[in-house]
């Protein structure tokens, strides 16, 4: 139950303790920088629900809608009726007015999605609610009650319309390489928008170590006893790390194609988050409000995003990510390690013995 000792209908297996609640709590005060400056911008932006809406035909969120209601089952009072009270209880801590639909599909794969135009549909796999508990459940429907309240639903239906678009036109070279662009830009922010979910999720389940075990299970699966938060956040620290010049460009292109970080940087990312003091002053009811963000500043905004890339950059251990820090910084030698860091892409040198002119 929340805060209020709120009781819940249906078949009761919340846990009794007792989580804050946040009323009329705008989603600006979860967003990652880079989120939260796009959707600022796109608000602003004068009929531009209108022109979604005006895309509705074109998009395929009535097939979507179809295609769960007749092969889905739709999560309520009589169905999965856990499920449904904490979809509820996330609604309520998050002062969601409009509790959007949920449904629970078969597919073994461990996976959730919230889409849709109008109204957000919240999506979970039978391989994911069979491999949470009620904890680590709790921070997966506020993941997705957070995607609702953000708008992220309209902007991920779209990503999904587009990346059918591309593998239709891939045939016209002009067209693809058009659509594949806006498509990366679009994972691009889809992936930041990633972590903000990842906040508010842990906002509803308010336990840092079930979101944390939550995406260790969907990493390793179901062998909790067998895993560690603690080791798993230091494979997080190895990645970002370790290695040279080409790892950092593999791992780029590793997360081009991914529409979600990977998922020990997510578990780093919300660690990071639940210790700052941004935390905090949500959890003692200092946060922004909705009724605020029609005067959001998209300048504020996208500074804030450009300084958090900046902290990301400067405050980042990966090879590539110093290398720019020293570049701002005016290091030297920098040729020098440009060099022994791309060592690895050309054939090793010679042997002494082997090369030419040397004594034998």
């Amino acid at each position: 139950m929340s805060d209020d000792g709120r009781q819940q209908t249906g078949h009761e297996r919340l846990p009794g303790r007792q989580r804050r609640r946040f009323p009329g709590i705008s989603s600006r005060a979860y967003e990652h920088p880079a989120d939260r400056s796009a959707l600022v911008a796109l608000r602003k932006l004068s009929g531009f629900d209108t022109v979604f809406k005006a895309l509705s035909g074109l998009l395929p969120e009535r097939s979507l809608r179809l295609l769960f209601l007749s092969d889905s089952v739709r999560v309520s009072e009589r169905q999965f009726s856990h499920l449904h009270d904490m979809l509820l209880d996330a609604c309520y801590i998050l002062d969601l007015e409009k509790v959007p639909l949920m449904y629970v599909t078969q597919d073994p794969r461990p996976s959730a999605m919230c889409v849709g135009l109008d109204e957000p549909i919240i999506v979970l796999s039978t391989g994911l609610v069979e491999l949470l508990d009620e904890e680590e459940m709790r921070a997966v429907i506020g993941h997705e009650v957070g995607h609702a309240l953000s708008g992220h639903s309209v902007y991920r239906t779209v990503l999904l319309f587009l990346t059918s678009l591309a593998v239709k036109v891939a045939w016209i070279p002009l067209g693809n390489l058009a659509v594949t662009a806006i498509v990366t830009a679009l994972r691009e922010w889809f992936r930041k928008s990633e972590l903000s979910a990842d906040r508010a999720g842990l906002l509803v389940g308010q336990d840092v170590r079930a979101s944390m075990r939550g995406l260790m299970k969907v990493a390793g699966g179901n062998h909790l006893h067998e895993m560690n938060v603690d080791a798993f956040l230091e494979q997080a620290e190895e990645y970002e790390s370790g290695g040279d010049l080409r790892d950092s460009v593999l791992k780029i292109l590793n997360v081009l194609p991914r529409s979600h970080p990977f998922t020990t940087v997510r578990a780093a990312e919300l660690k990071k988050w639940a210790e700052s003091r941004d935390y905090q002053r949500i959890m003692d009811g200092h946060y922004p409000r909705r009724g605020e963000d029609k005067d959001a500043s998209v300048s504020d905004s996208f500074r804030e995003s450009a300084a958090g890339y900046a902290s990301d950059v400067k405050s980042s251990k990966d090879p590539l990510m110093k290398l720019v820090t020293d570049l701002a910084g005016g290091a030297g030698d920098l040729g020098g390690r440009v060099r022994r860091g791309f060592d690895g892409f050309r054939s090793p040198p010679p042997a002494p013995g082997d090369a030419p002119g040397t004594d034998a």
